[in-house]
């Protein structure tokens, strides 16, 4: 099974550590990697495109020094190896205008405001994991047991019908 990136950013080593520990059960599945900078988000970046390894997922904070987690995801929804990524901002201090300029230029895919509760984190993870599987993912039967699987079955029975219009 092909592993893939999932990219946790934030400038708060105790939130990182957090968001970690409620995506541990993935590890076996997706390398998860903490990055406390956007820089050190890029090297990351850098590296995993290096391996081949593609990037599933990013979590990010937006309040952080340097460059700001939606710059950052607007970034690298220009950039060939992360458009495909799902976009994930986490924090609590986004303005409404900044959030709105993420969502309108299509780099974010979903909000989760801090503190969050640790089970719905999980479950937004798994639910946009999913989708990027069922968009980039040939072969979604190994991810059957990991993801969500009534959409995975979903996404394979339409497969087998587009593959038997043709």
């Amino acid at each position: 099974m092909k592993k893939y990136l999932i990219l946790c950013v934030d400038d708060e080593r105790e939130v990182l550590d957090s968001v970690l520990n409620d995506l541990r059960d993935l590890e076996e599945h997706f390398i998860i990697e903490a990055a406390e900078s956007v820089d050190e988000a890029k090297d990351v970046l850098a590296d995993a495109i290096a391996d081949h390894i593609p990037l599933a997922l990013i979590l990010c904070d937006h309040i952080m020094p340097g460059e700001k987690g939606i710059d950052f995801l607007i970034e690298l929804k220009h950039q060939e190896e992360s458009t495909k990524a799902r976009k994930v901002l986490l924090t609590g201090q986004a303005g409404l205008e900044e959030t709105i300029q993420a969502v309108n230029n299509a780099s974010l895919d979903y909000y989760v405001s801090k503190p969050w509760d640790g089970n719905k984190l999980h479950d937004i993870v798994i639910d946009q994991l999913t989708t990027f599987m069922i968009a980039n993912e040939p072969e979604l039967m190994p991810w059957i047991q990991i993801l969500d699987t009534n959409r995975i079955m979903e996404a394979l029975s339409d497969r087998r019908l587009s593959l038997s219009d043709i």
